[in-house]
């Protein structure tokens, strides 16, 4: 995942930035929402990352053109967009027709009937050609076979690491390592006057320090509930795998561990910081785009395991069509468009491959003019992409699908809040027992509601 703090409850505060890309070109302005428009127009709730507003960029040209539909789009920070789409959807306001939401999200909406589903009109578009969309891909956005969201672009987790610099020390990675391995290796290259370790994140939030670190945990054998609900936060393998992670970071890890997420790790690999970084392979294009200090220095491995074959994540942000729309037709043809297997070229032609979305179709990876670009993480990517079982992440059943997170709703405060408590032991301020004990109170409450509802 693009990782970065997260949550789905309370609407944040600040104002909401709206452009609306017509056939006759764009117009900015400030808005509080989507609404309005005609006929020949839908609105669409959208995430600012960096390859959603190159896409807000080609609308025109090879959307709108093409289908008279103009769209007008609403564009949120990360926080603020699952704020306004939790407030959205639940209100079934009709406000939005298409949305990007992430594989967290859209199996709850889906349970919720808040978004609609989309079989009957990959039935009539084969051109689309659903089967290209990576298995684990599919079936993250589906939920009993009923498909809830189409990916824009996906991603999994591996260890990025210097090659120089491990060959310097006589070292070599192996392709799929053990977290022991990792943390060997750290302690040969660290230098603590100037490349540290390994970057691992410490910042606070379900979607910073729990992405990396509740993948440790399922390799470890822990998880955060057992399949009937009960809470194990503090059990052995749980606390065997937070320690490991603690210890490793402050023995090797980057300075400033604990405010250091997705962003300050990507800089700290990239500026030779440290030496090796374990995070989302979307980190990859980064990394190896023209004018990075690193681009060709960088060796790509599986996530490290301990017990499990595999240990990485899986995300997506997807498009999903509010259950409300009263324009699923026209919000089904822009979807076929921003997720079809020939917008990769559109978005080649204007801004490289580098920056075309990856990480969701096969097709991709077997065009050699990607490839050509992306040879050195293509197929580790796609390896780690393909081998993520969010239904099966662990060594024992689990009540709900997540490899990173636990697909509930309460698991965005239940995160964060034990992920501020680990954050500190990272910064020593206290013990890891300490915040796993605190943190096995705030998941009974959470367990004990699932057991409540269940009749048990």
């Amino acid at each position: 995942m693009t990782a970065r703090r997260r949550r789905i409850a309370a609407l944040a505060a600040g104002t909401v930035a709206m452009t609306t890309v017509t056939g006759c070109g764009a117009a900015a302005g400030w808005g509080g929402g989507g609404g309005g428009g005609g006929g020949d127009t839908i609105n669409v709730l959208m995430v600012n990352n960096p390859q959603m507003i190159d896409l807000q960029k080609l609308t025109d040209k090879y959307f709108t053109k093409q289908t008279g539909i103009k769209v007008n789009y609403t564009v949120l920070p990360e926080d603020d967009l699952r704020d306004k789409a939790s407030q959205e959807f639940s209100s079934q306001a009709g406000q939005y027709d298409v949305a990007t939401l992430s594989n967290f999200e859209i199996p709850i909406y889906a349970k919720s009937g808040w978004v609609a589903p989309m079989n009957s009109y990959l039935a009539k578009d084969p051109g689309f050609d659903q089967q290209d969309i990576l298995p684990s891909m599919r079936a993250a956005l589906s939920v009993k076979d009923q498909v809830y969201g189409e990916p824009f672009y996906g991603e999994s987790s591996f260890l990025m690491y210097r090659t120089d610099v491990l060959a310097a020390k006589g070292i070599k990675m192996p392709a799929k390592p053990t977290w022991q391995q990792v943390a060997d290796i750290a302690a040969k290259i660290d230098n603590r006057k100037g490349m540290r370790g390994i970057c691992l994140r410490g910042q606070p939030g379900w979607g910073q320090l729990f992405a990396p670190l509740t993948t440790v945990v399922n390799t470890f054998g822990g998880t955060w509930f057992t399949k009937d609900w009960q809470a194990q936060v503090n059990a052995p393998a749980f606390k065997q795998a937070t320690n490991f992670y603690v210890n490793l970071v402050r023995a090797h890890g980057e300075l400033g561990a604990a405010q250091a997420g997705f962003t300050e790790c990507l800089n700290d690999l990239t500026q030779g910081s440290v030496a090796m970084w374990y995070d989302a392979t979307s980190a990859a294009g980064s990394l190896e785009a023209n004018g990075s200090p690193v681009k060709g220095k960088i060796g790509y491995a599986a996530a490290p395991v301990v017990k499990t074959k595999n240990a990485g994540w899986l995300y997506s942000w997807a498009w999903s069509i509010e259950s409300a729309s009263s324009k699923k037709a026209a919000a089904w043809k822009f979807i076929s468009w921003a997720s079809g297997k020939g917008y990769a070229k559109q978005a080649a032609a204007k801004f490289g491959w580098s920056q075309v979305p990856s990480g969701f179709r096969s097709s991709l990876y077997a065009d050699p003019q990607y490839l050509k670009v992306a040879s050195s993480f293509a197929t580790p990517t796609l390896n780690a992409i393909k081998s993520a079982d969010p239904n099966n992440p662990g060594v024992q059943p689990r009540p709900v699908p997540g490899i990173q997170f636990v697909d509930i709703p309460e698991f965005t405060n239940l995160g964060t809040e034990v992920s501020q408590d680990i954050s500190s032991a990272i910064a020593g301020k206290m013990s890891v027992d300490s915040a796993l004990n605190k943190g096995q109170q705030r998941a009974q409450d959470v367990a004990a509601a699932y057991r409540r509802r269940a009749g048990k």
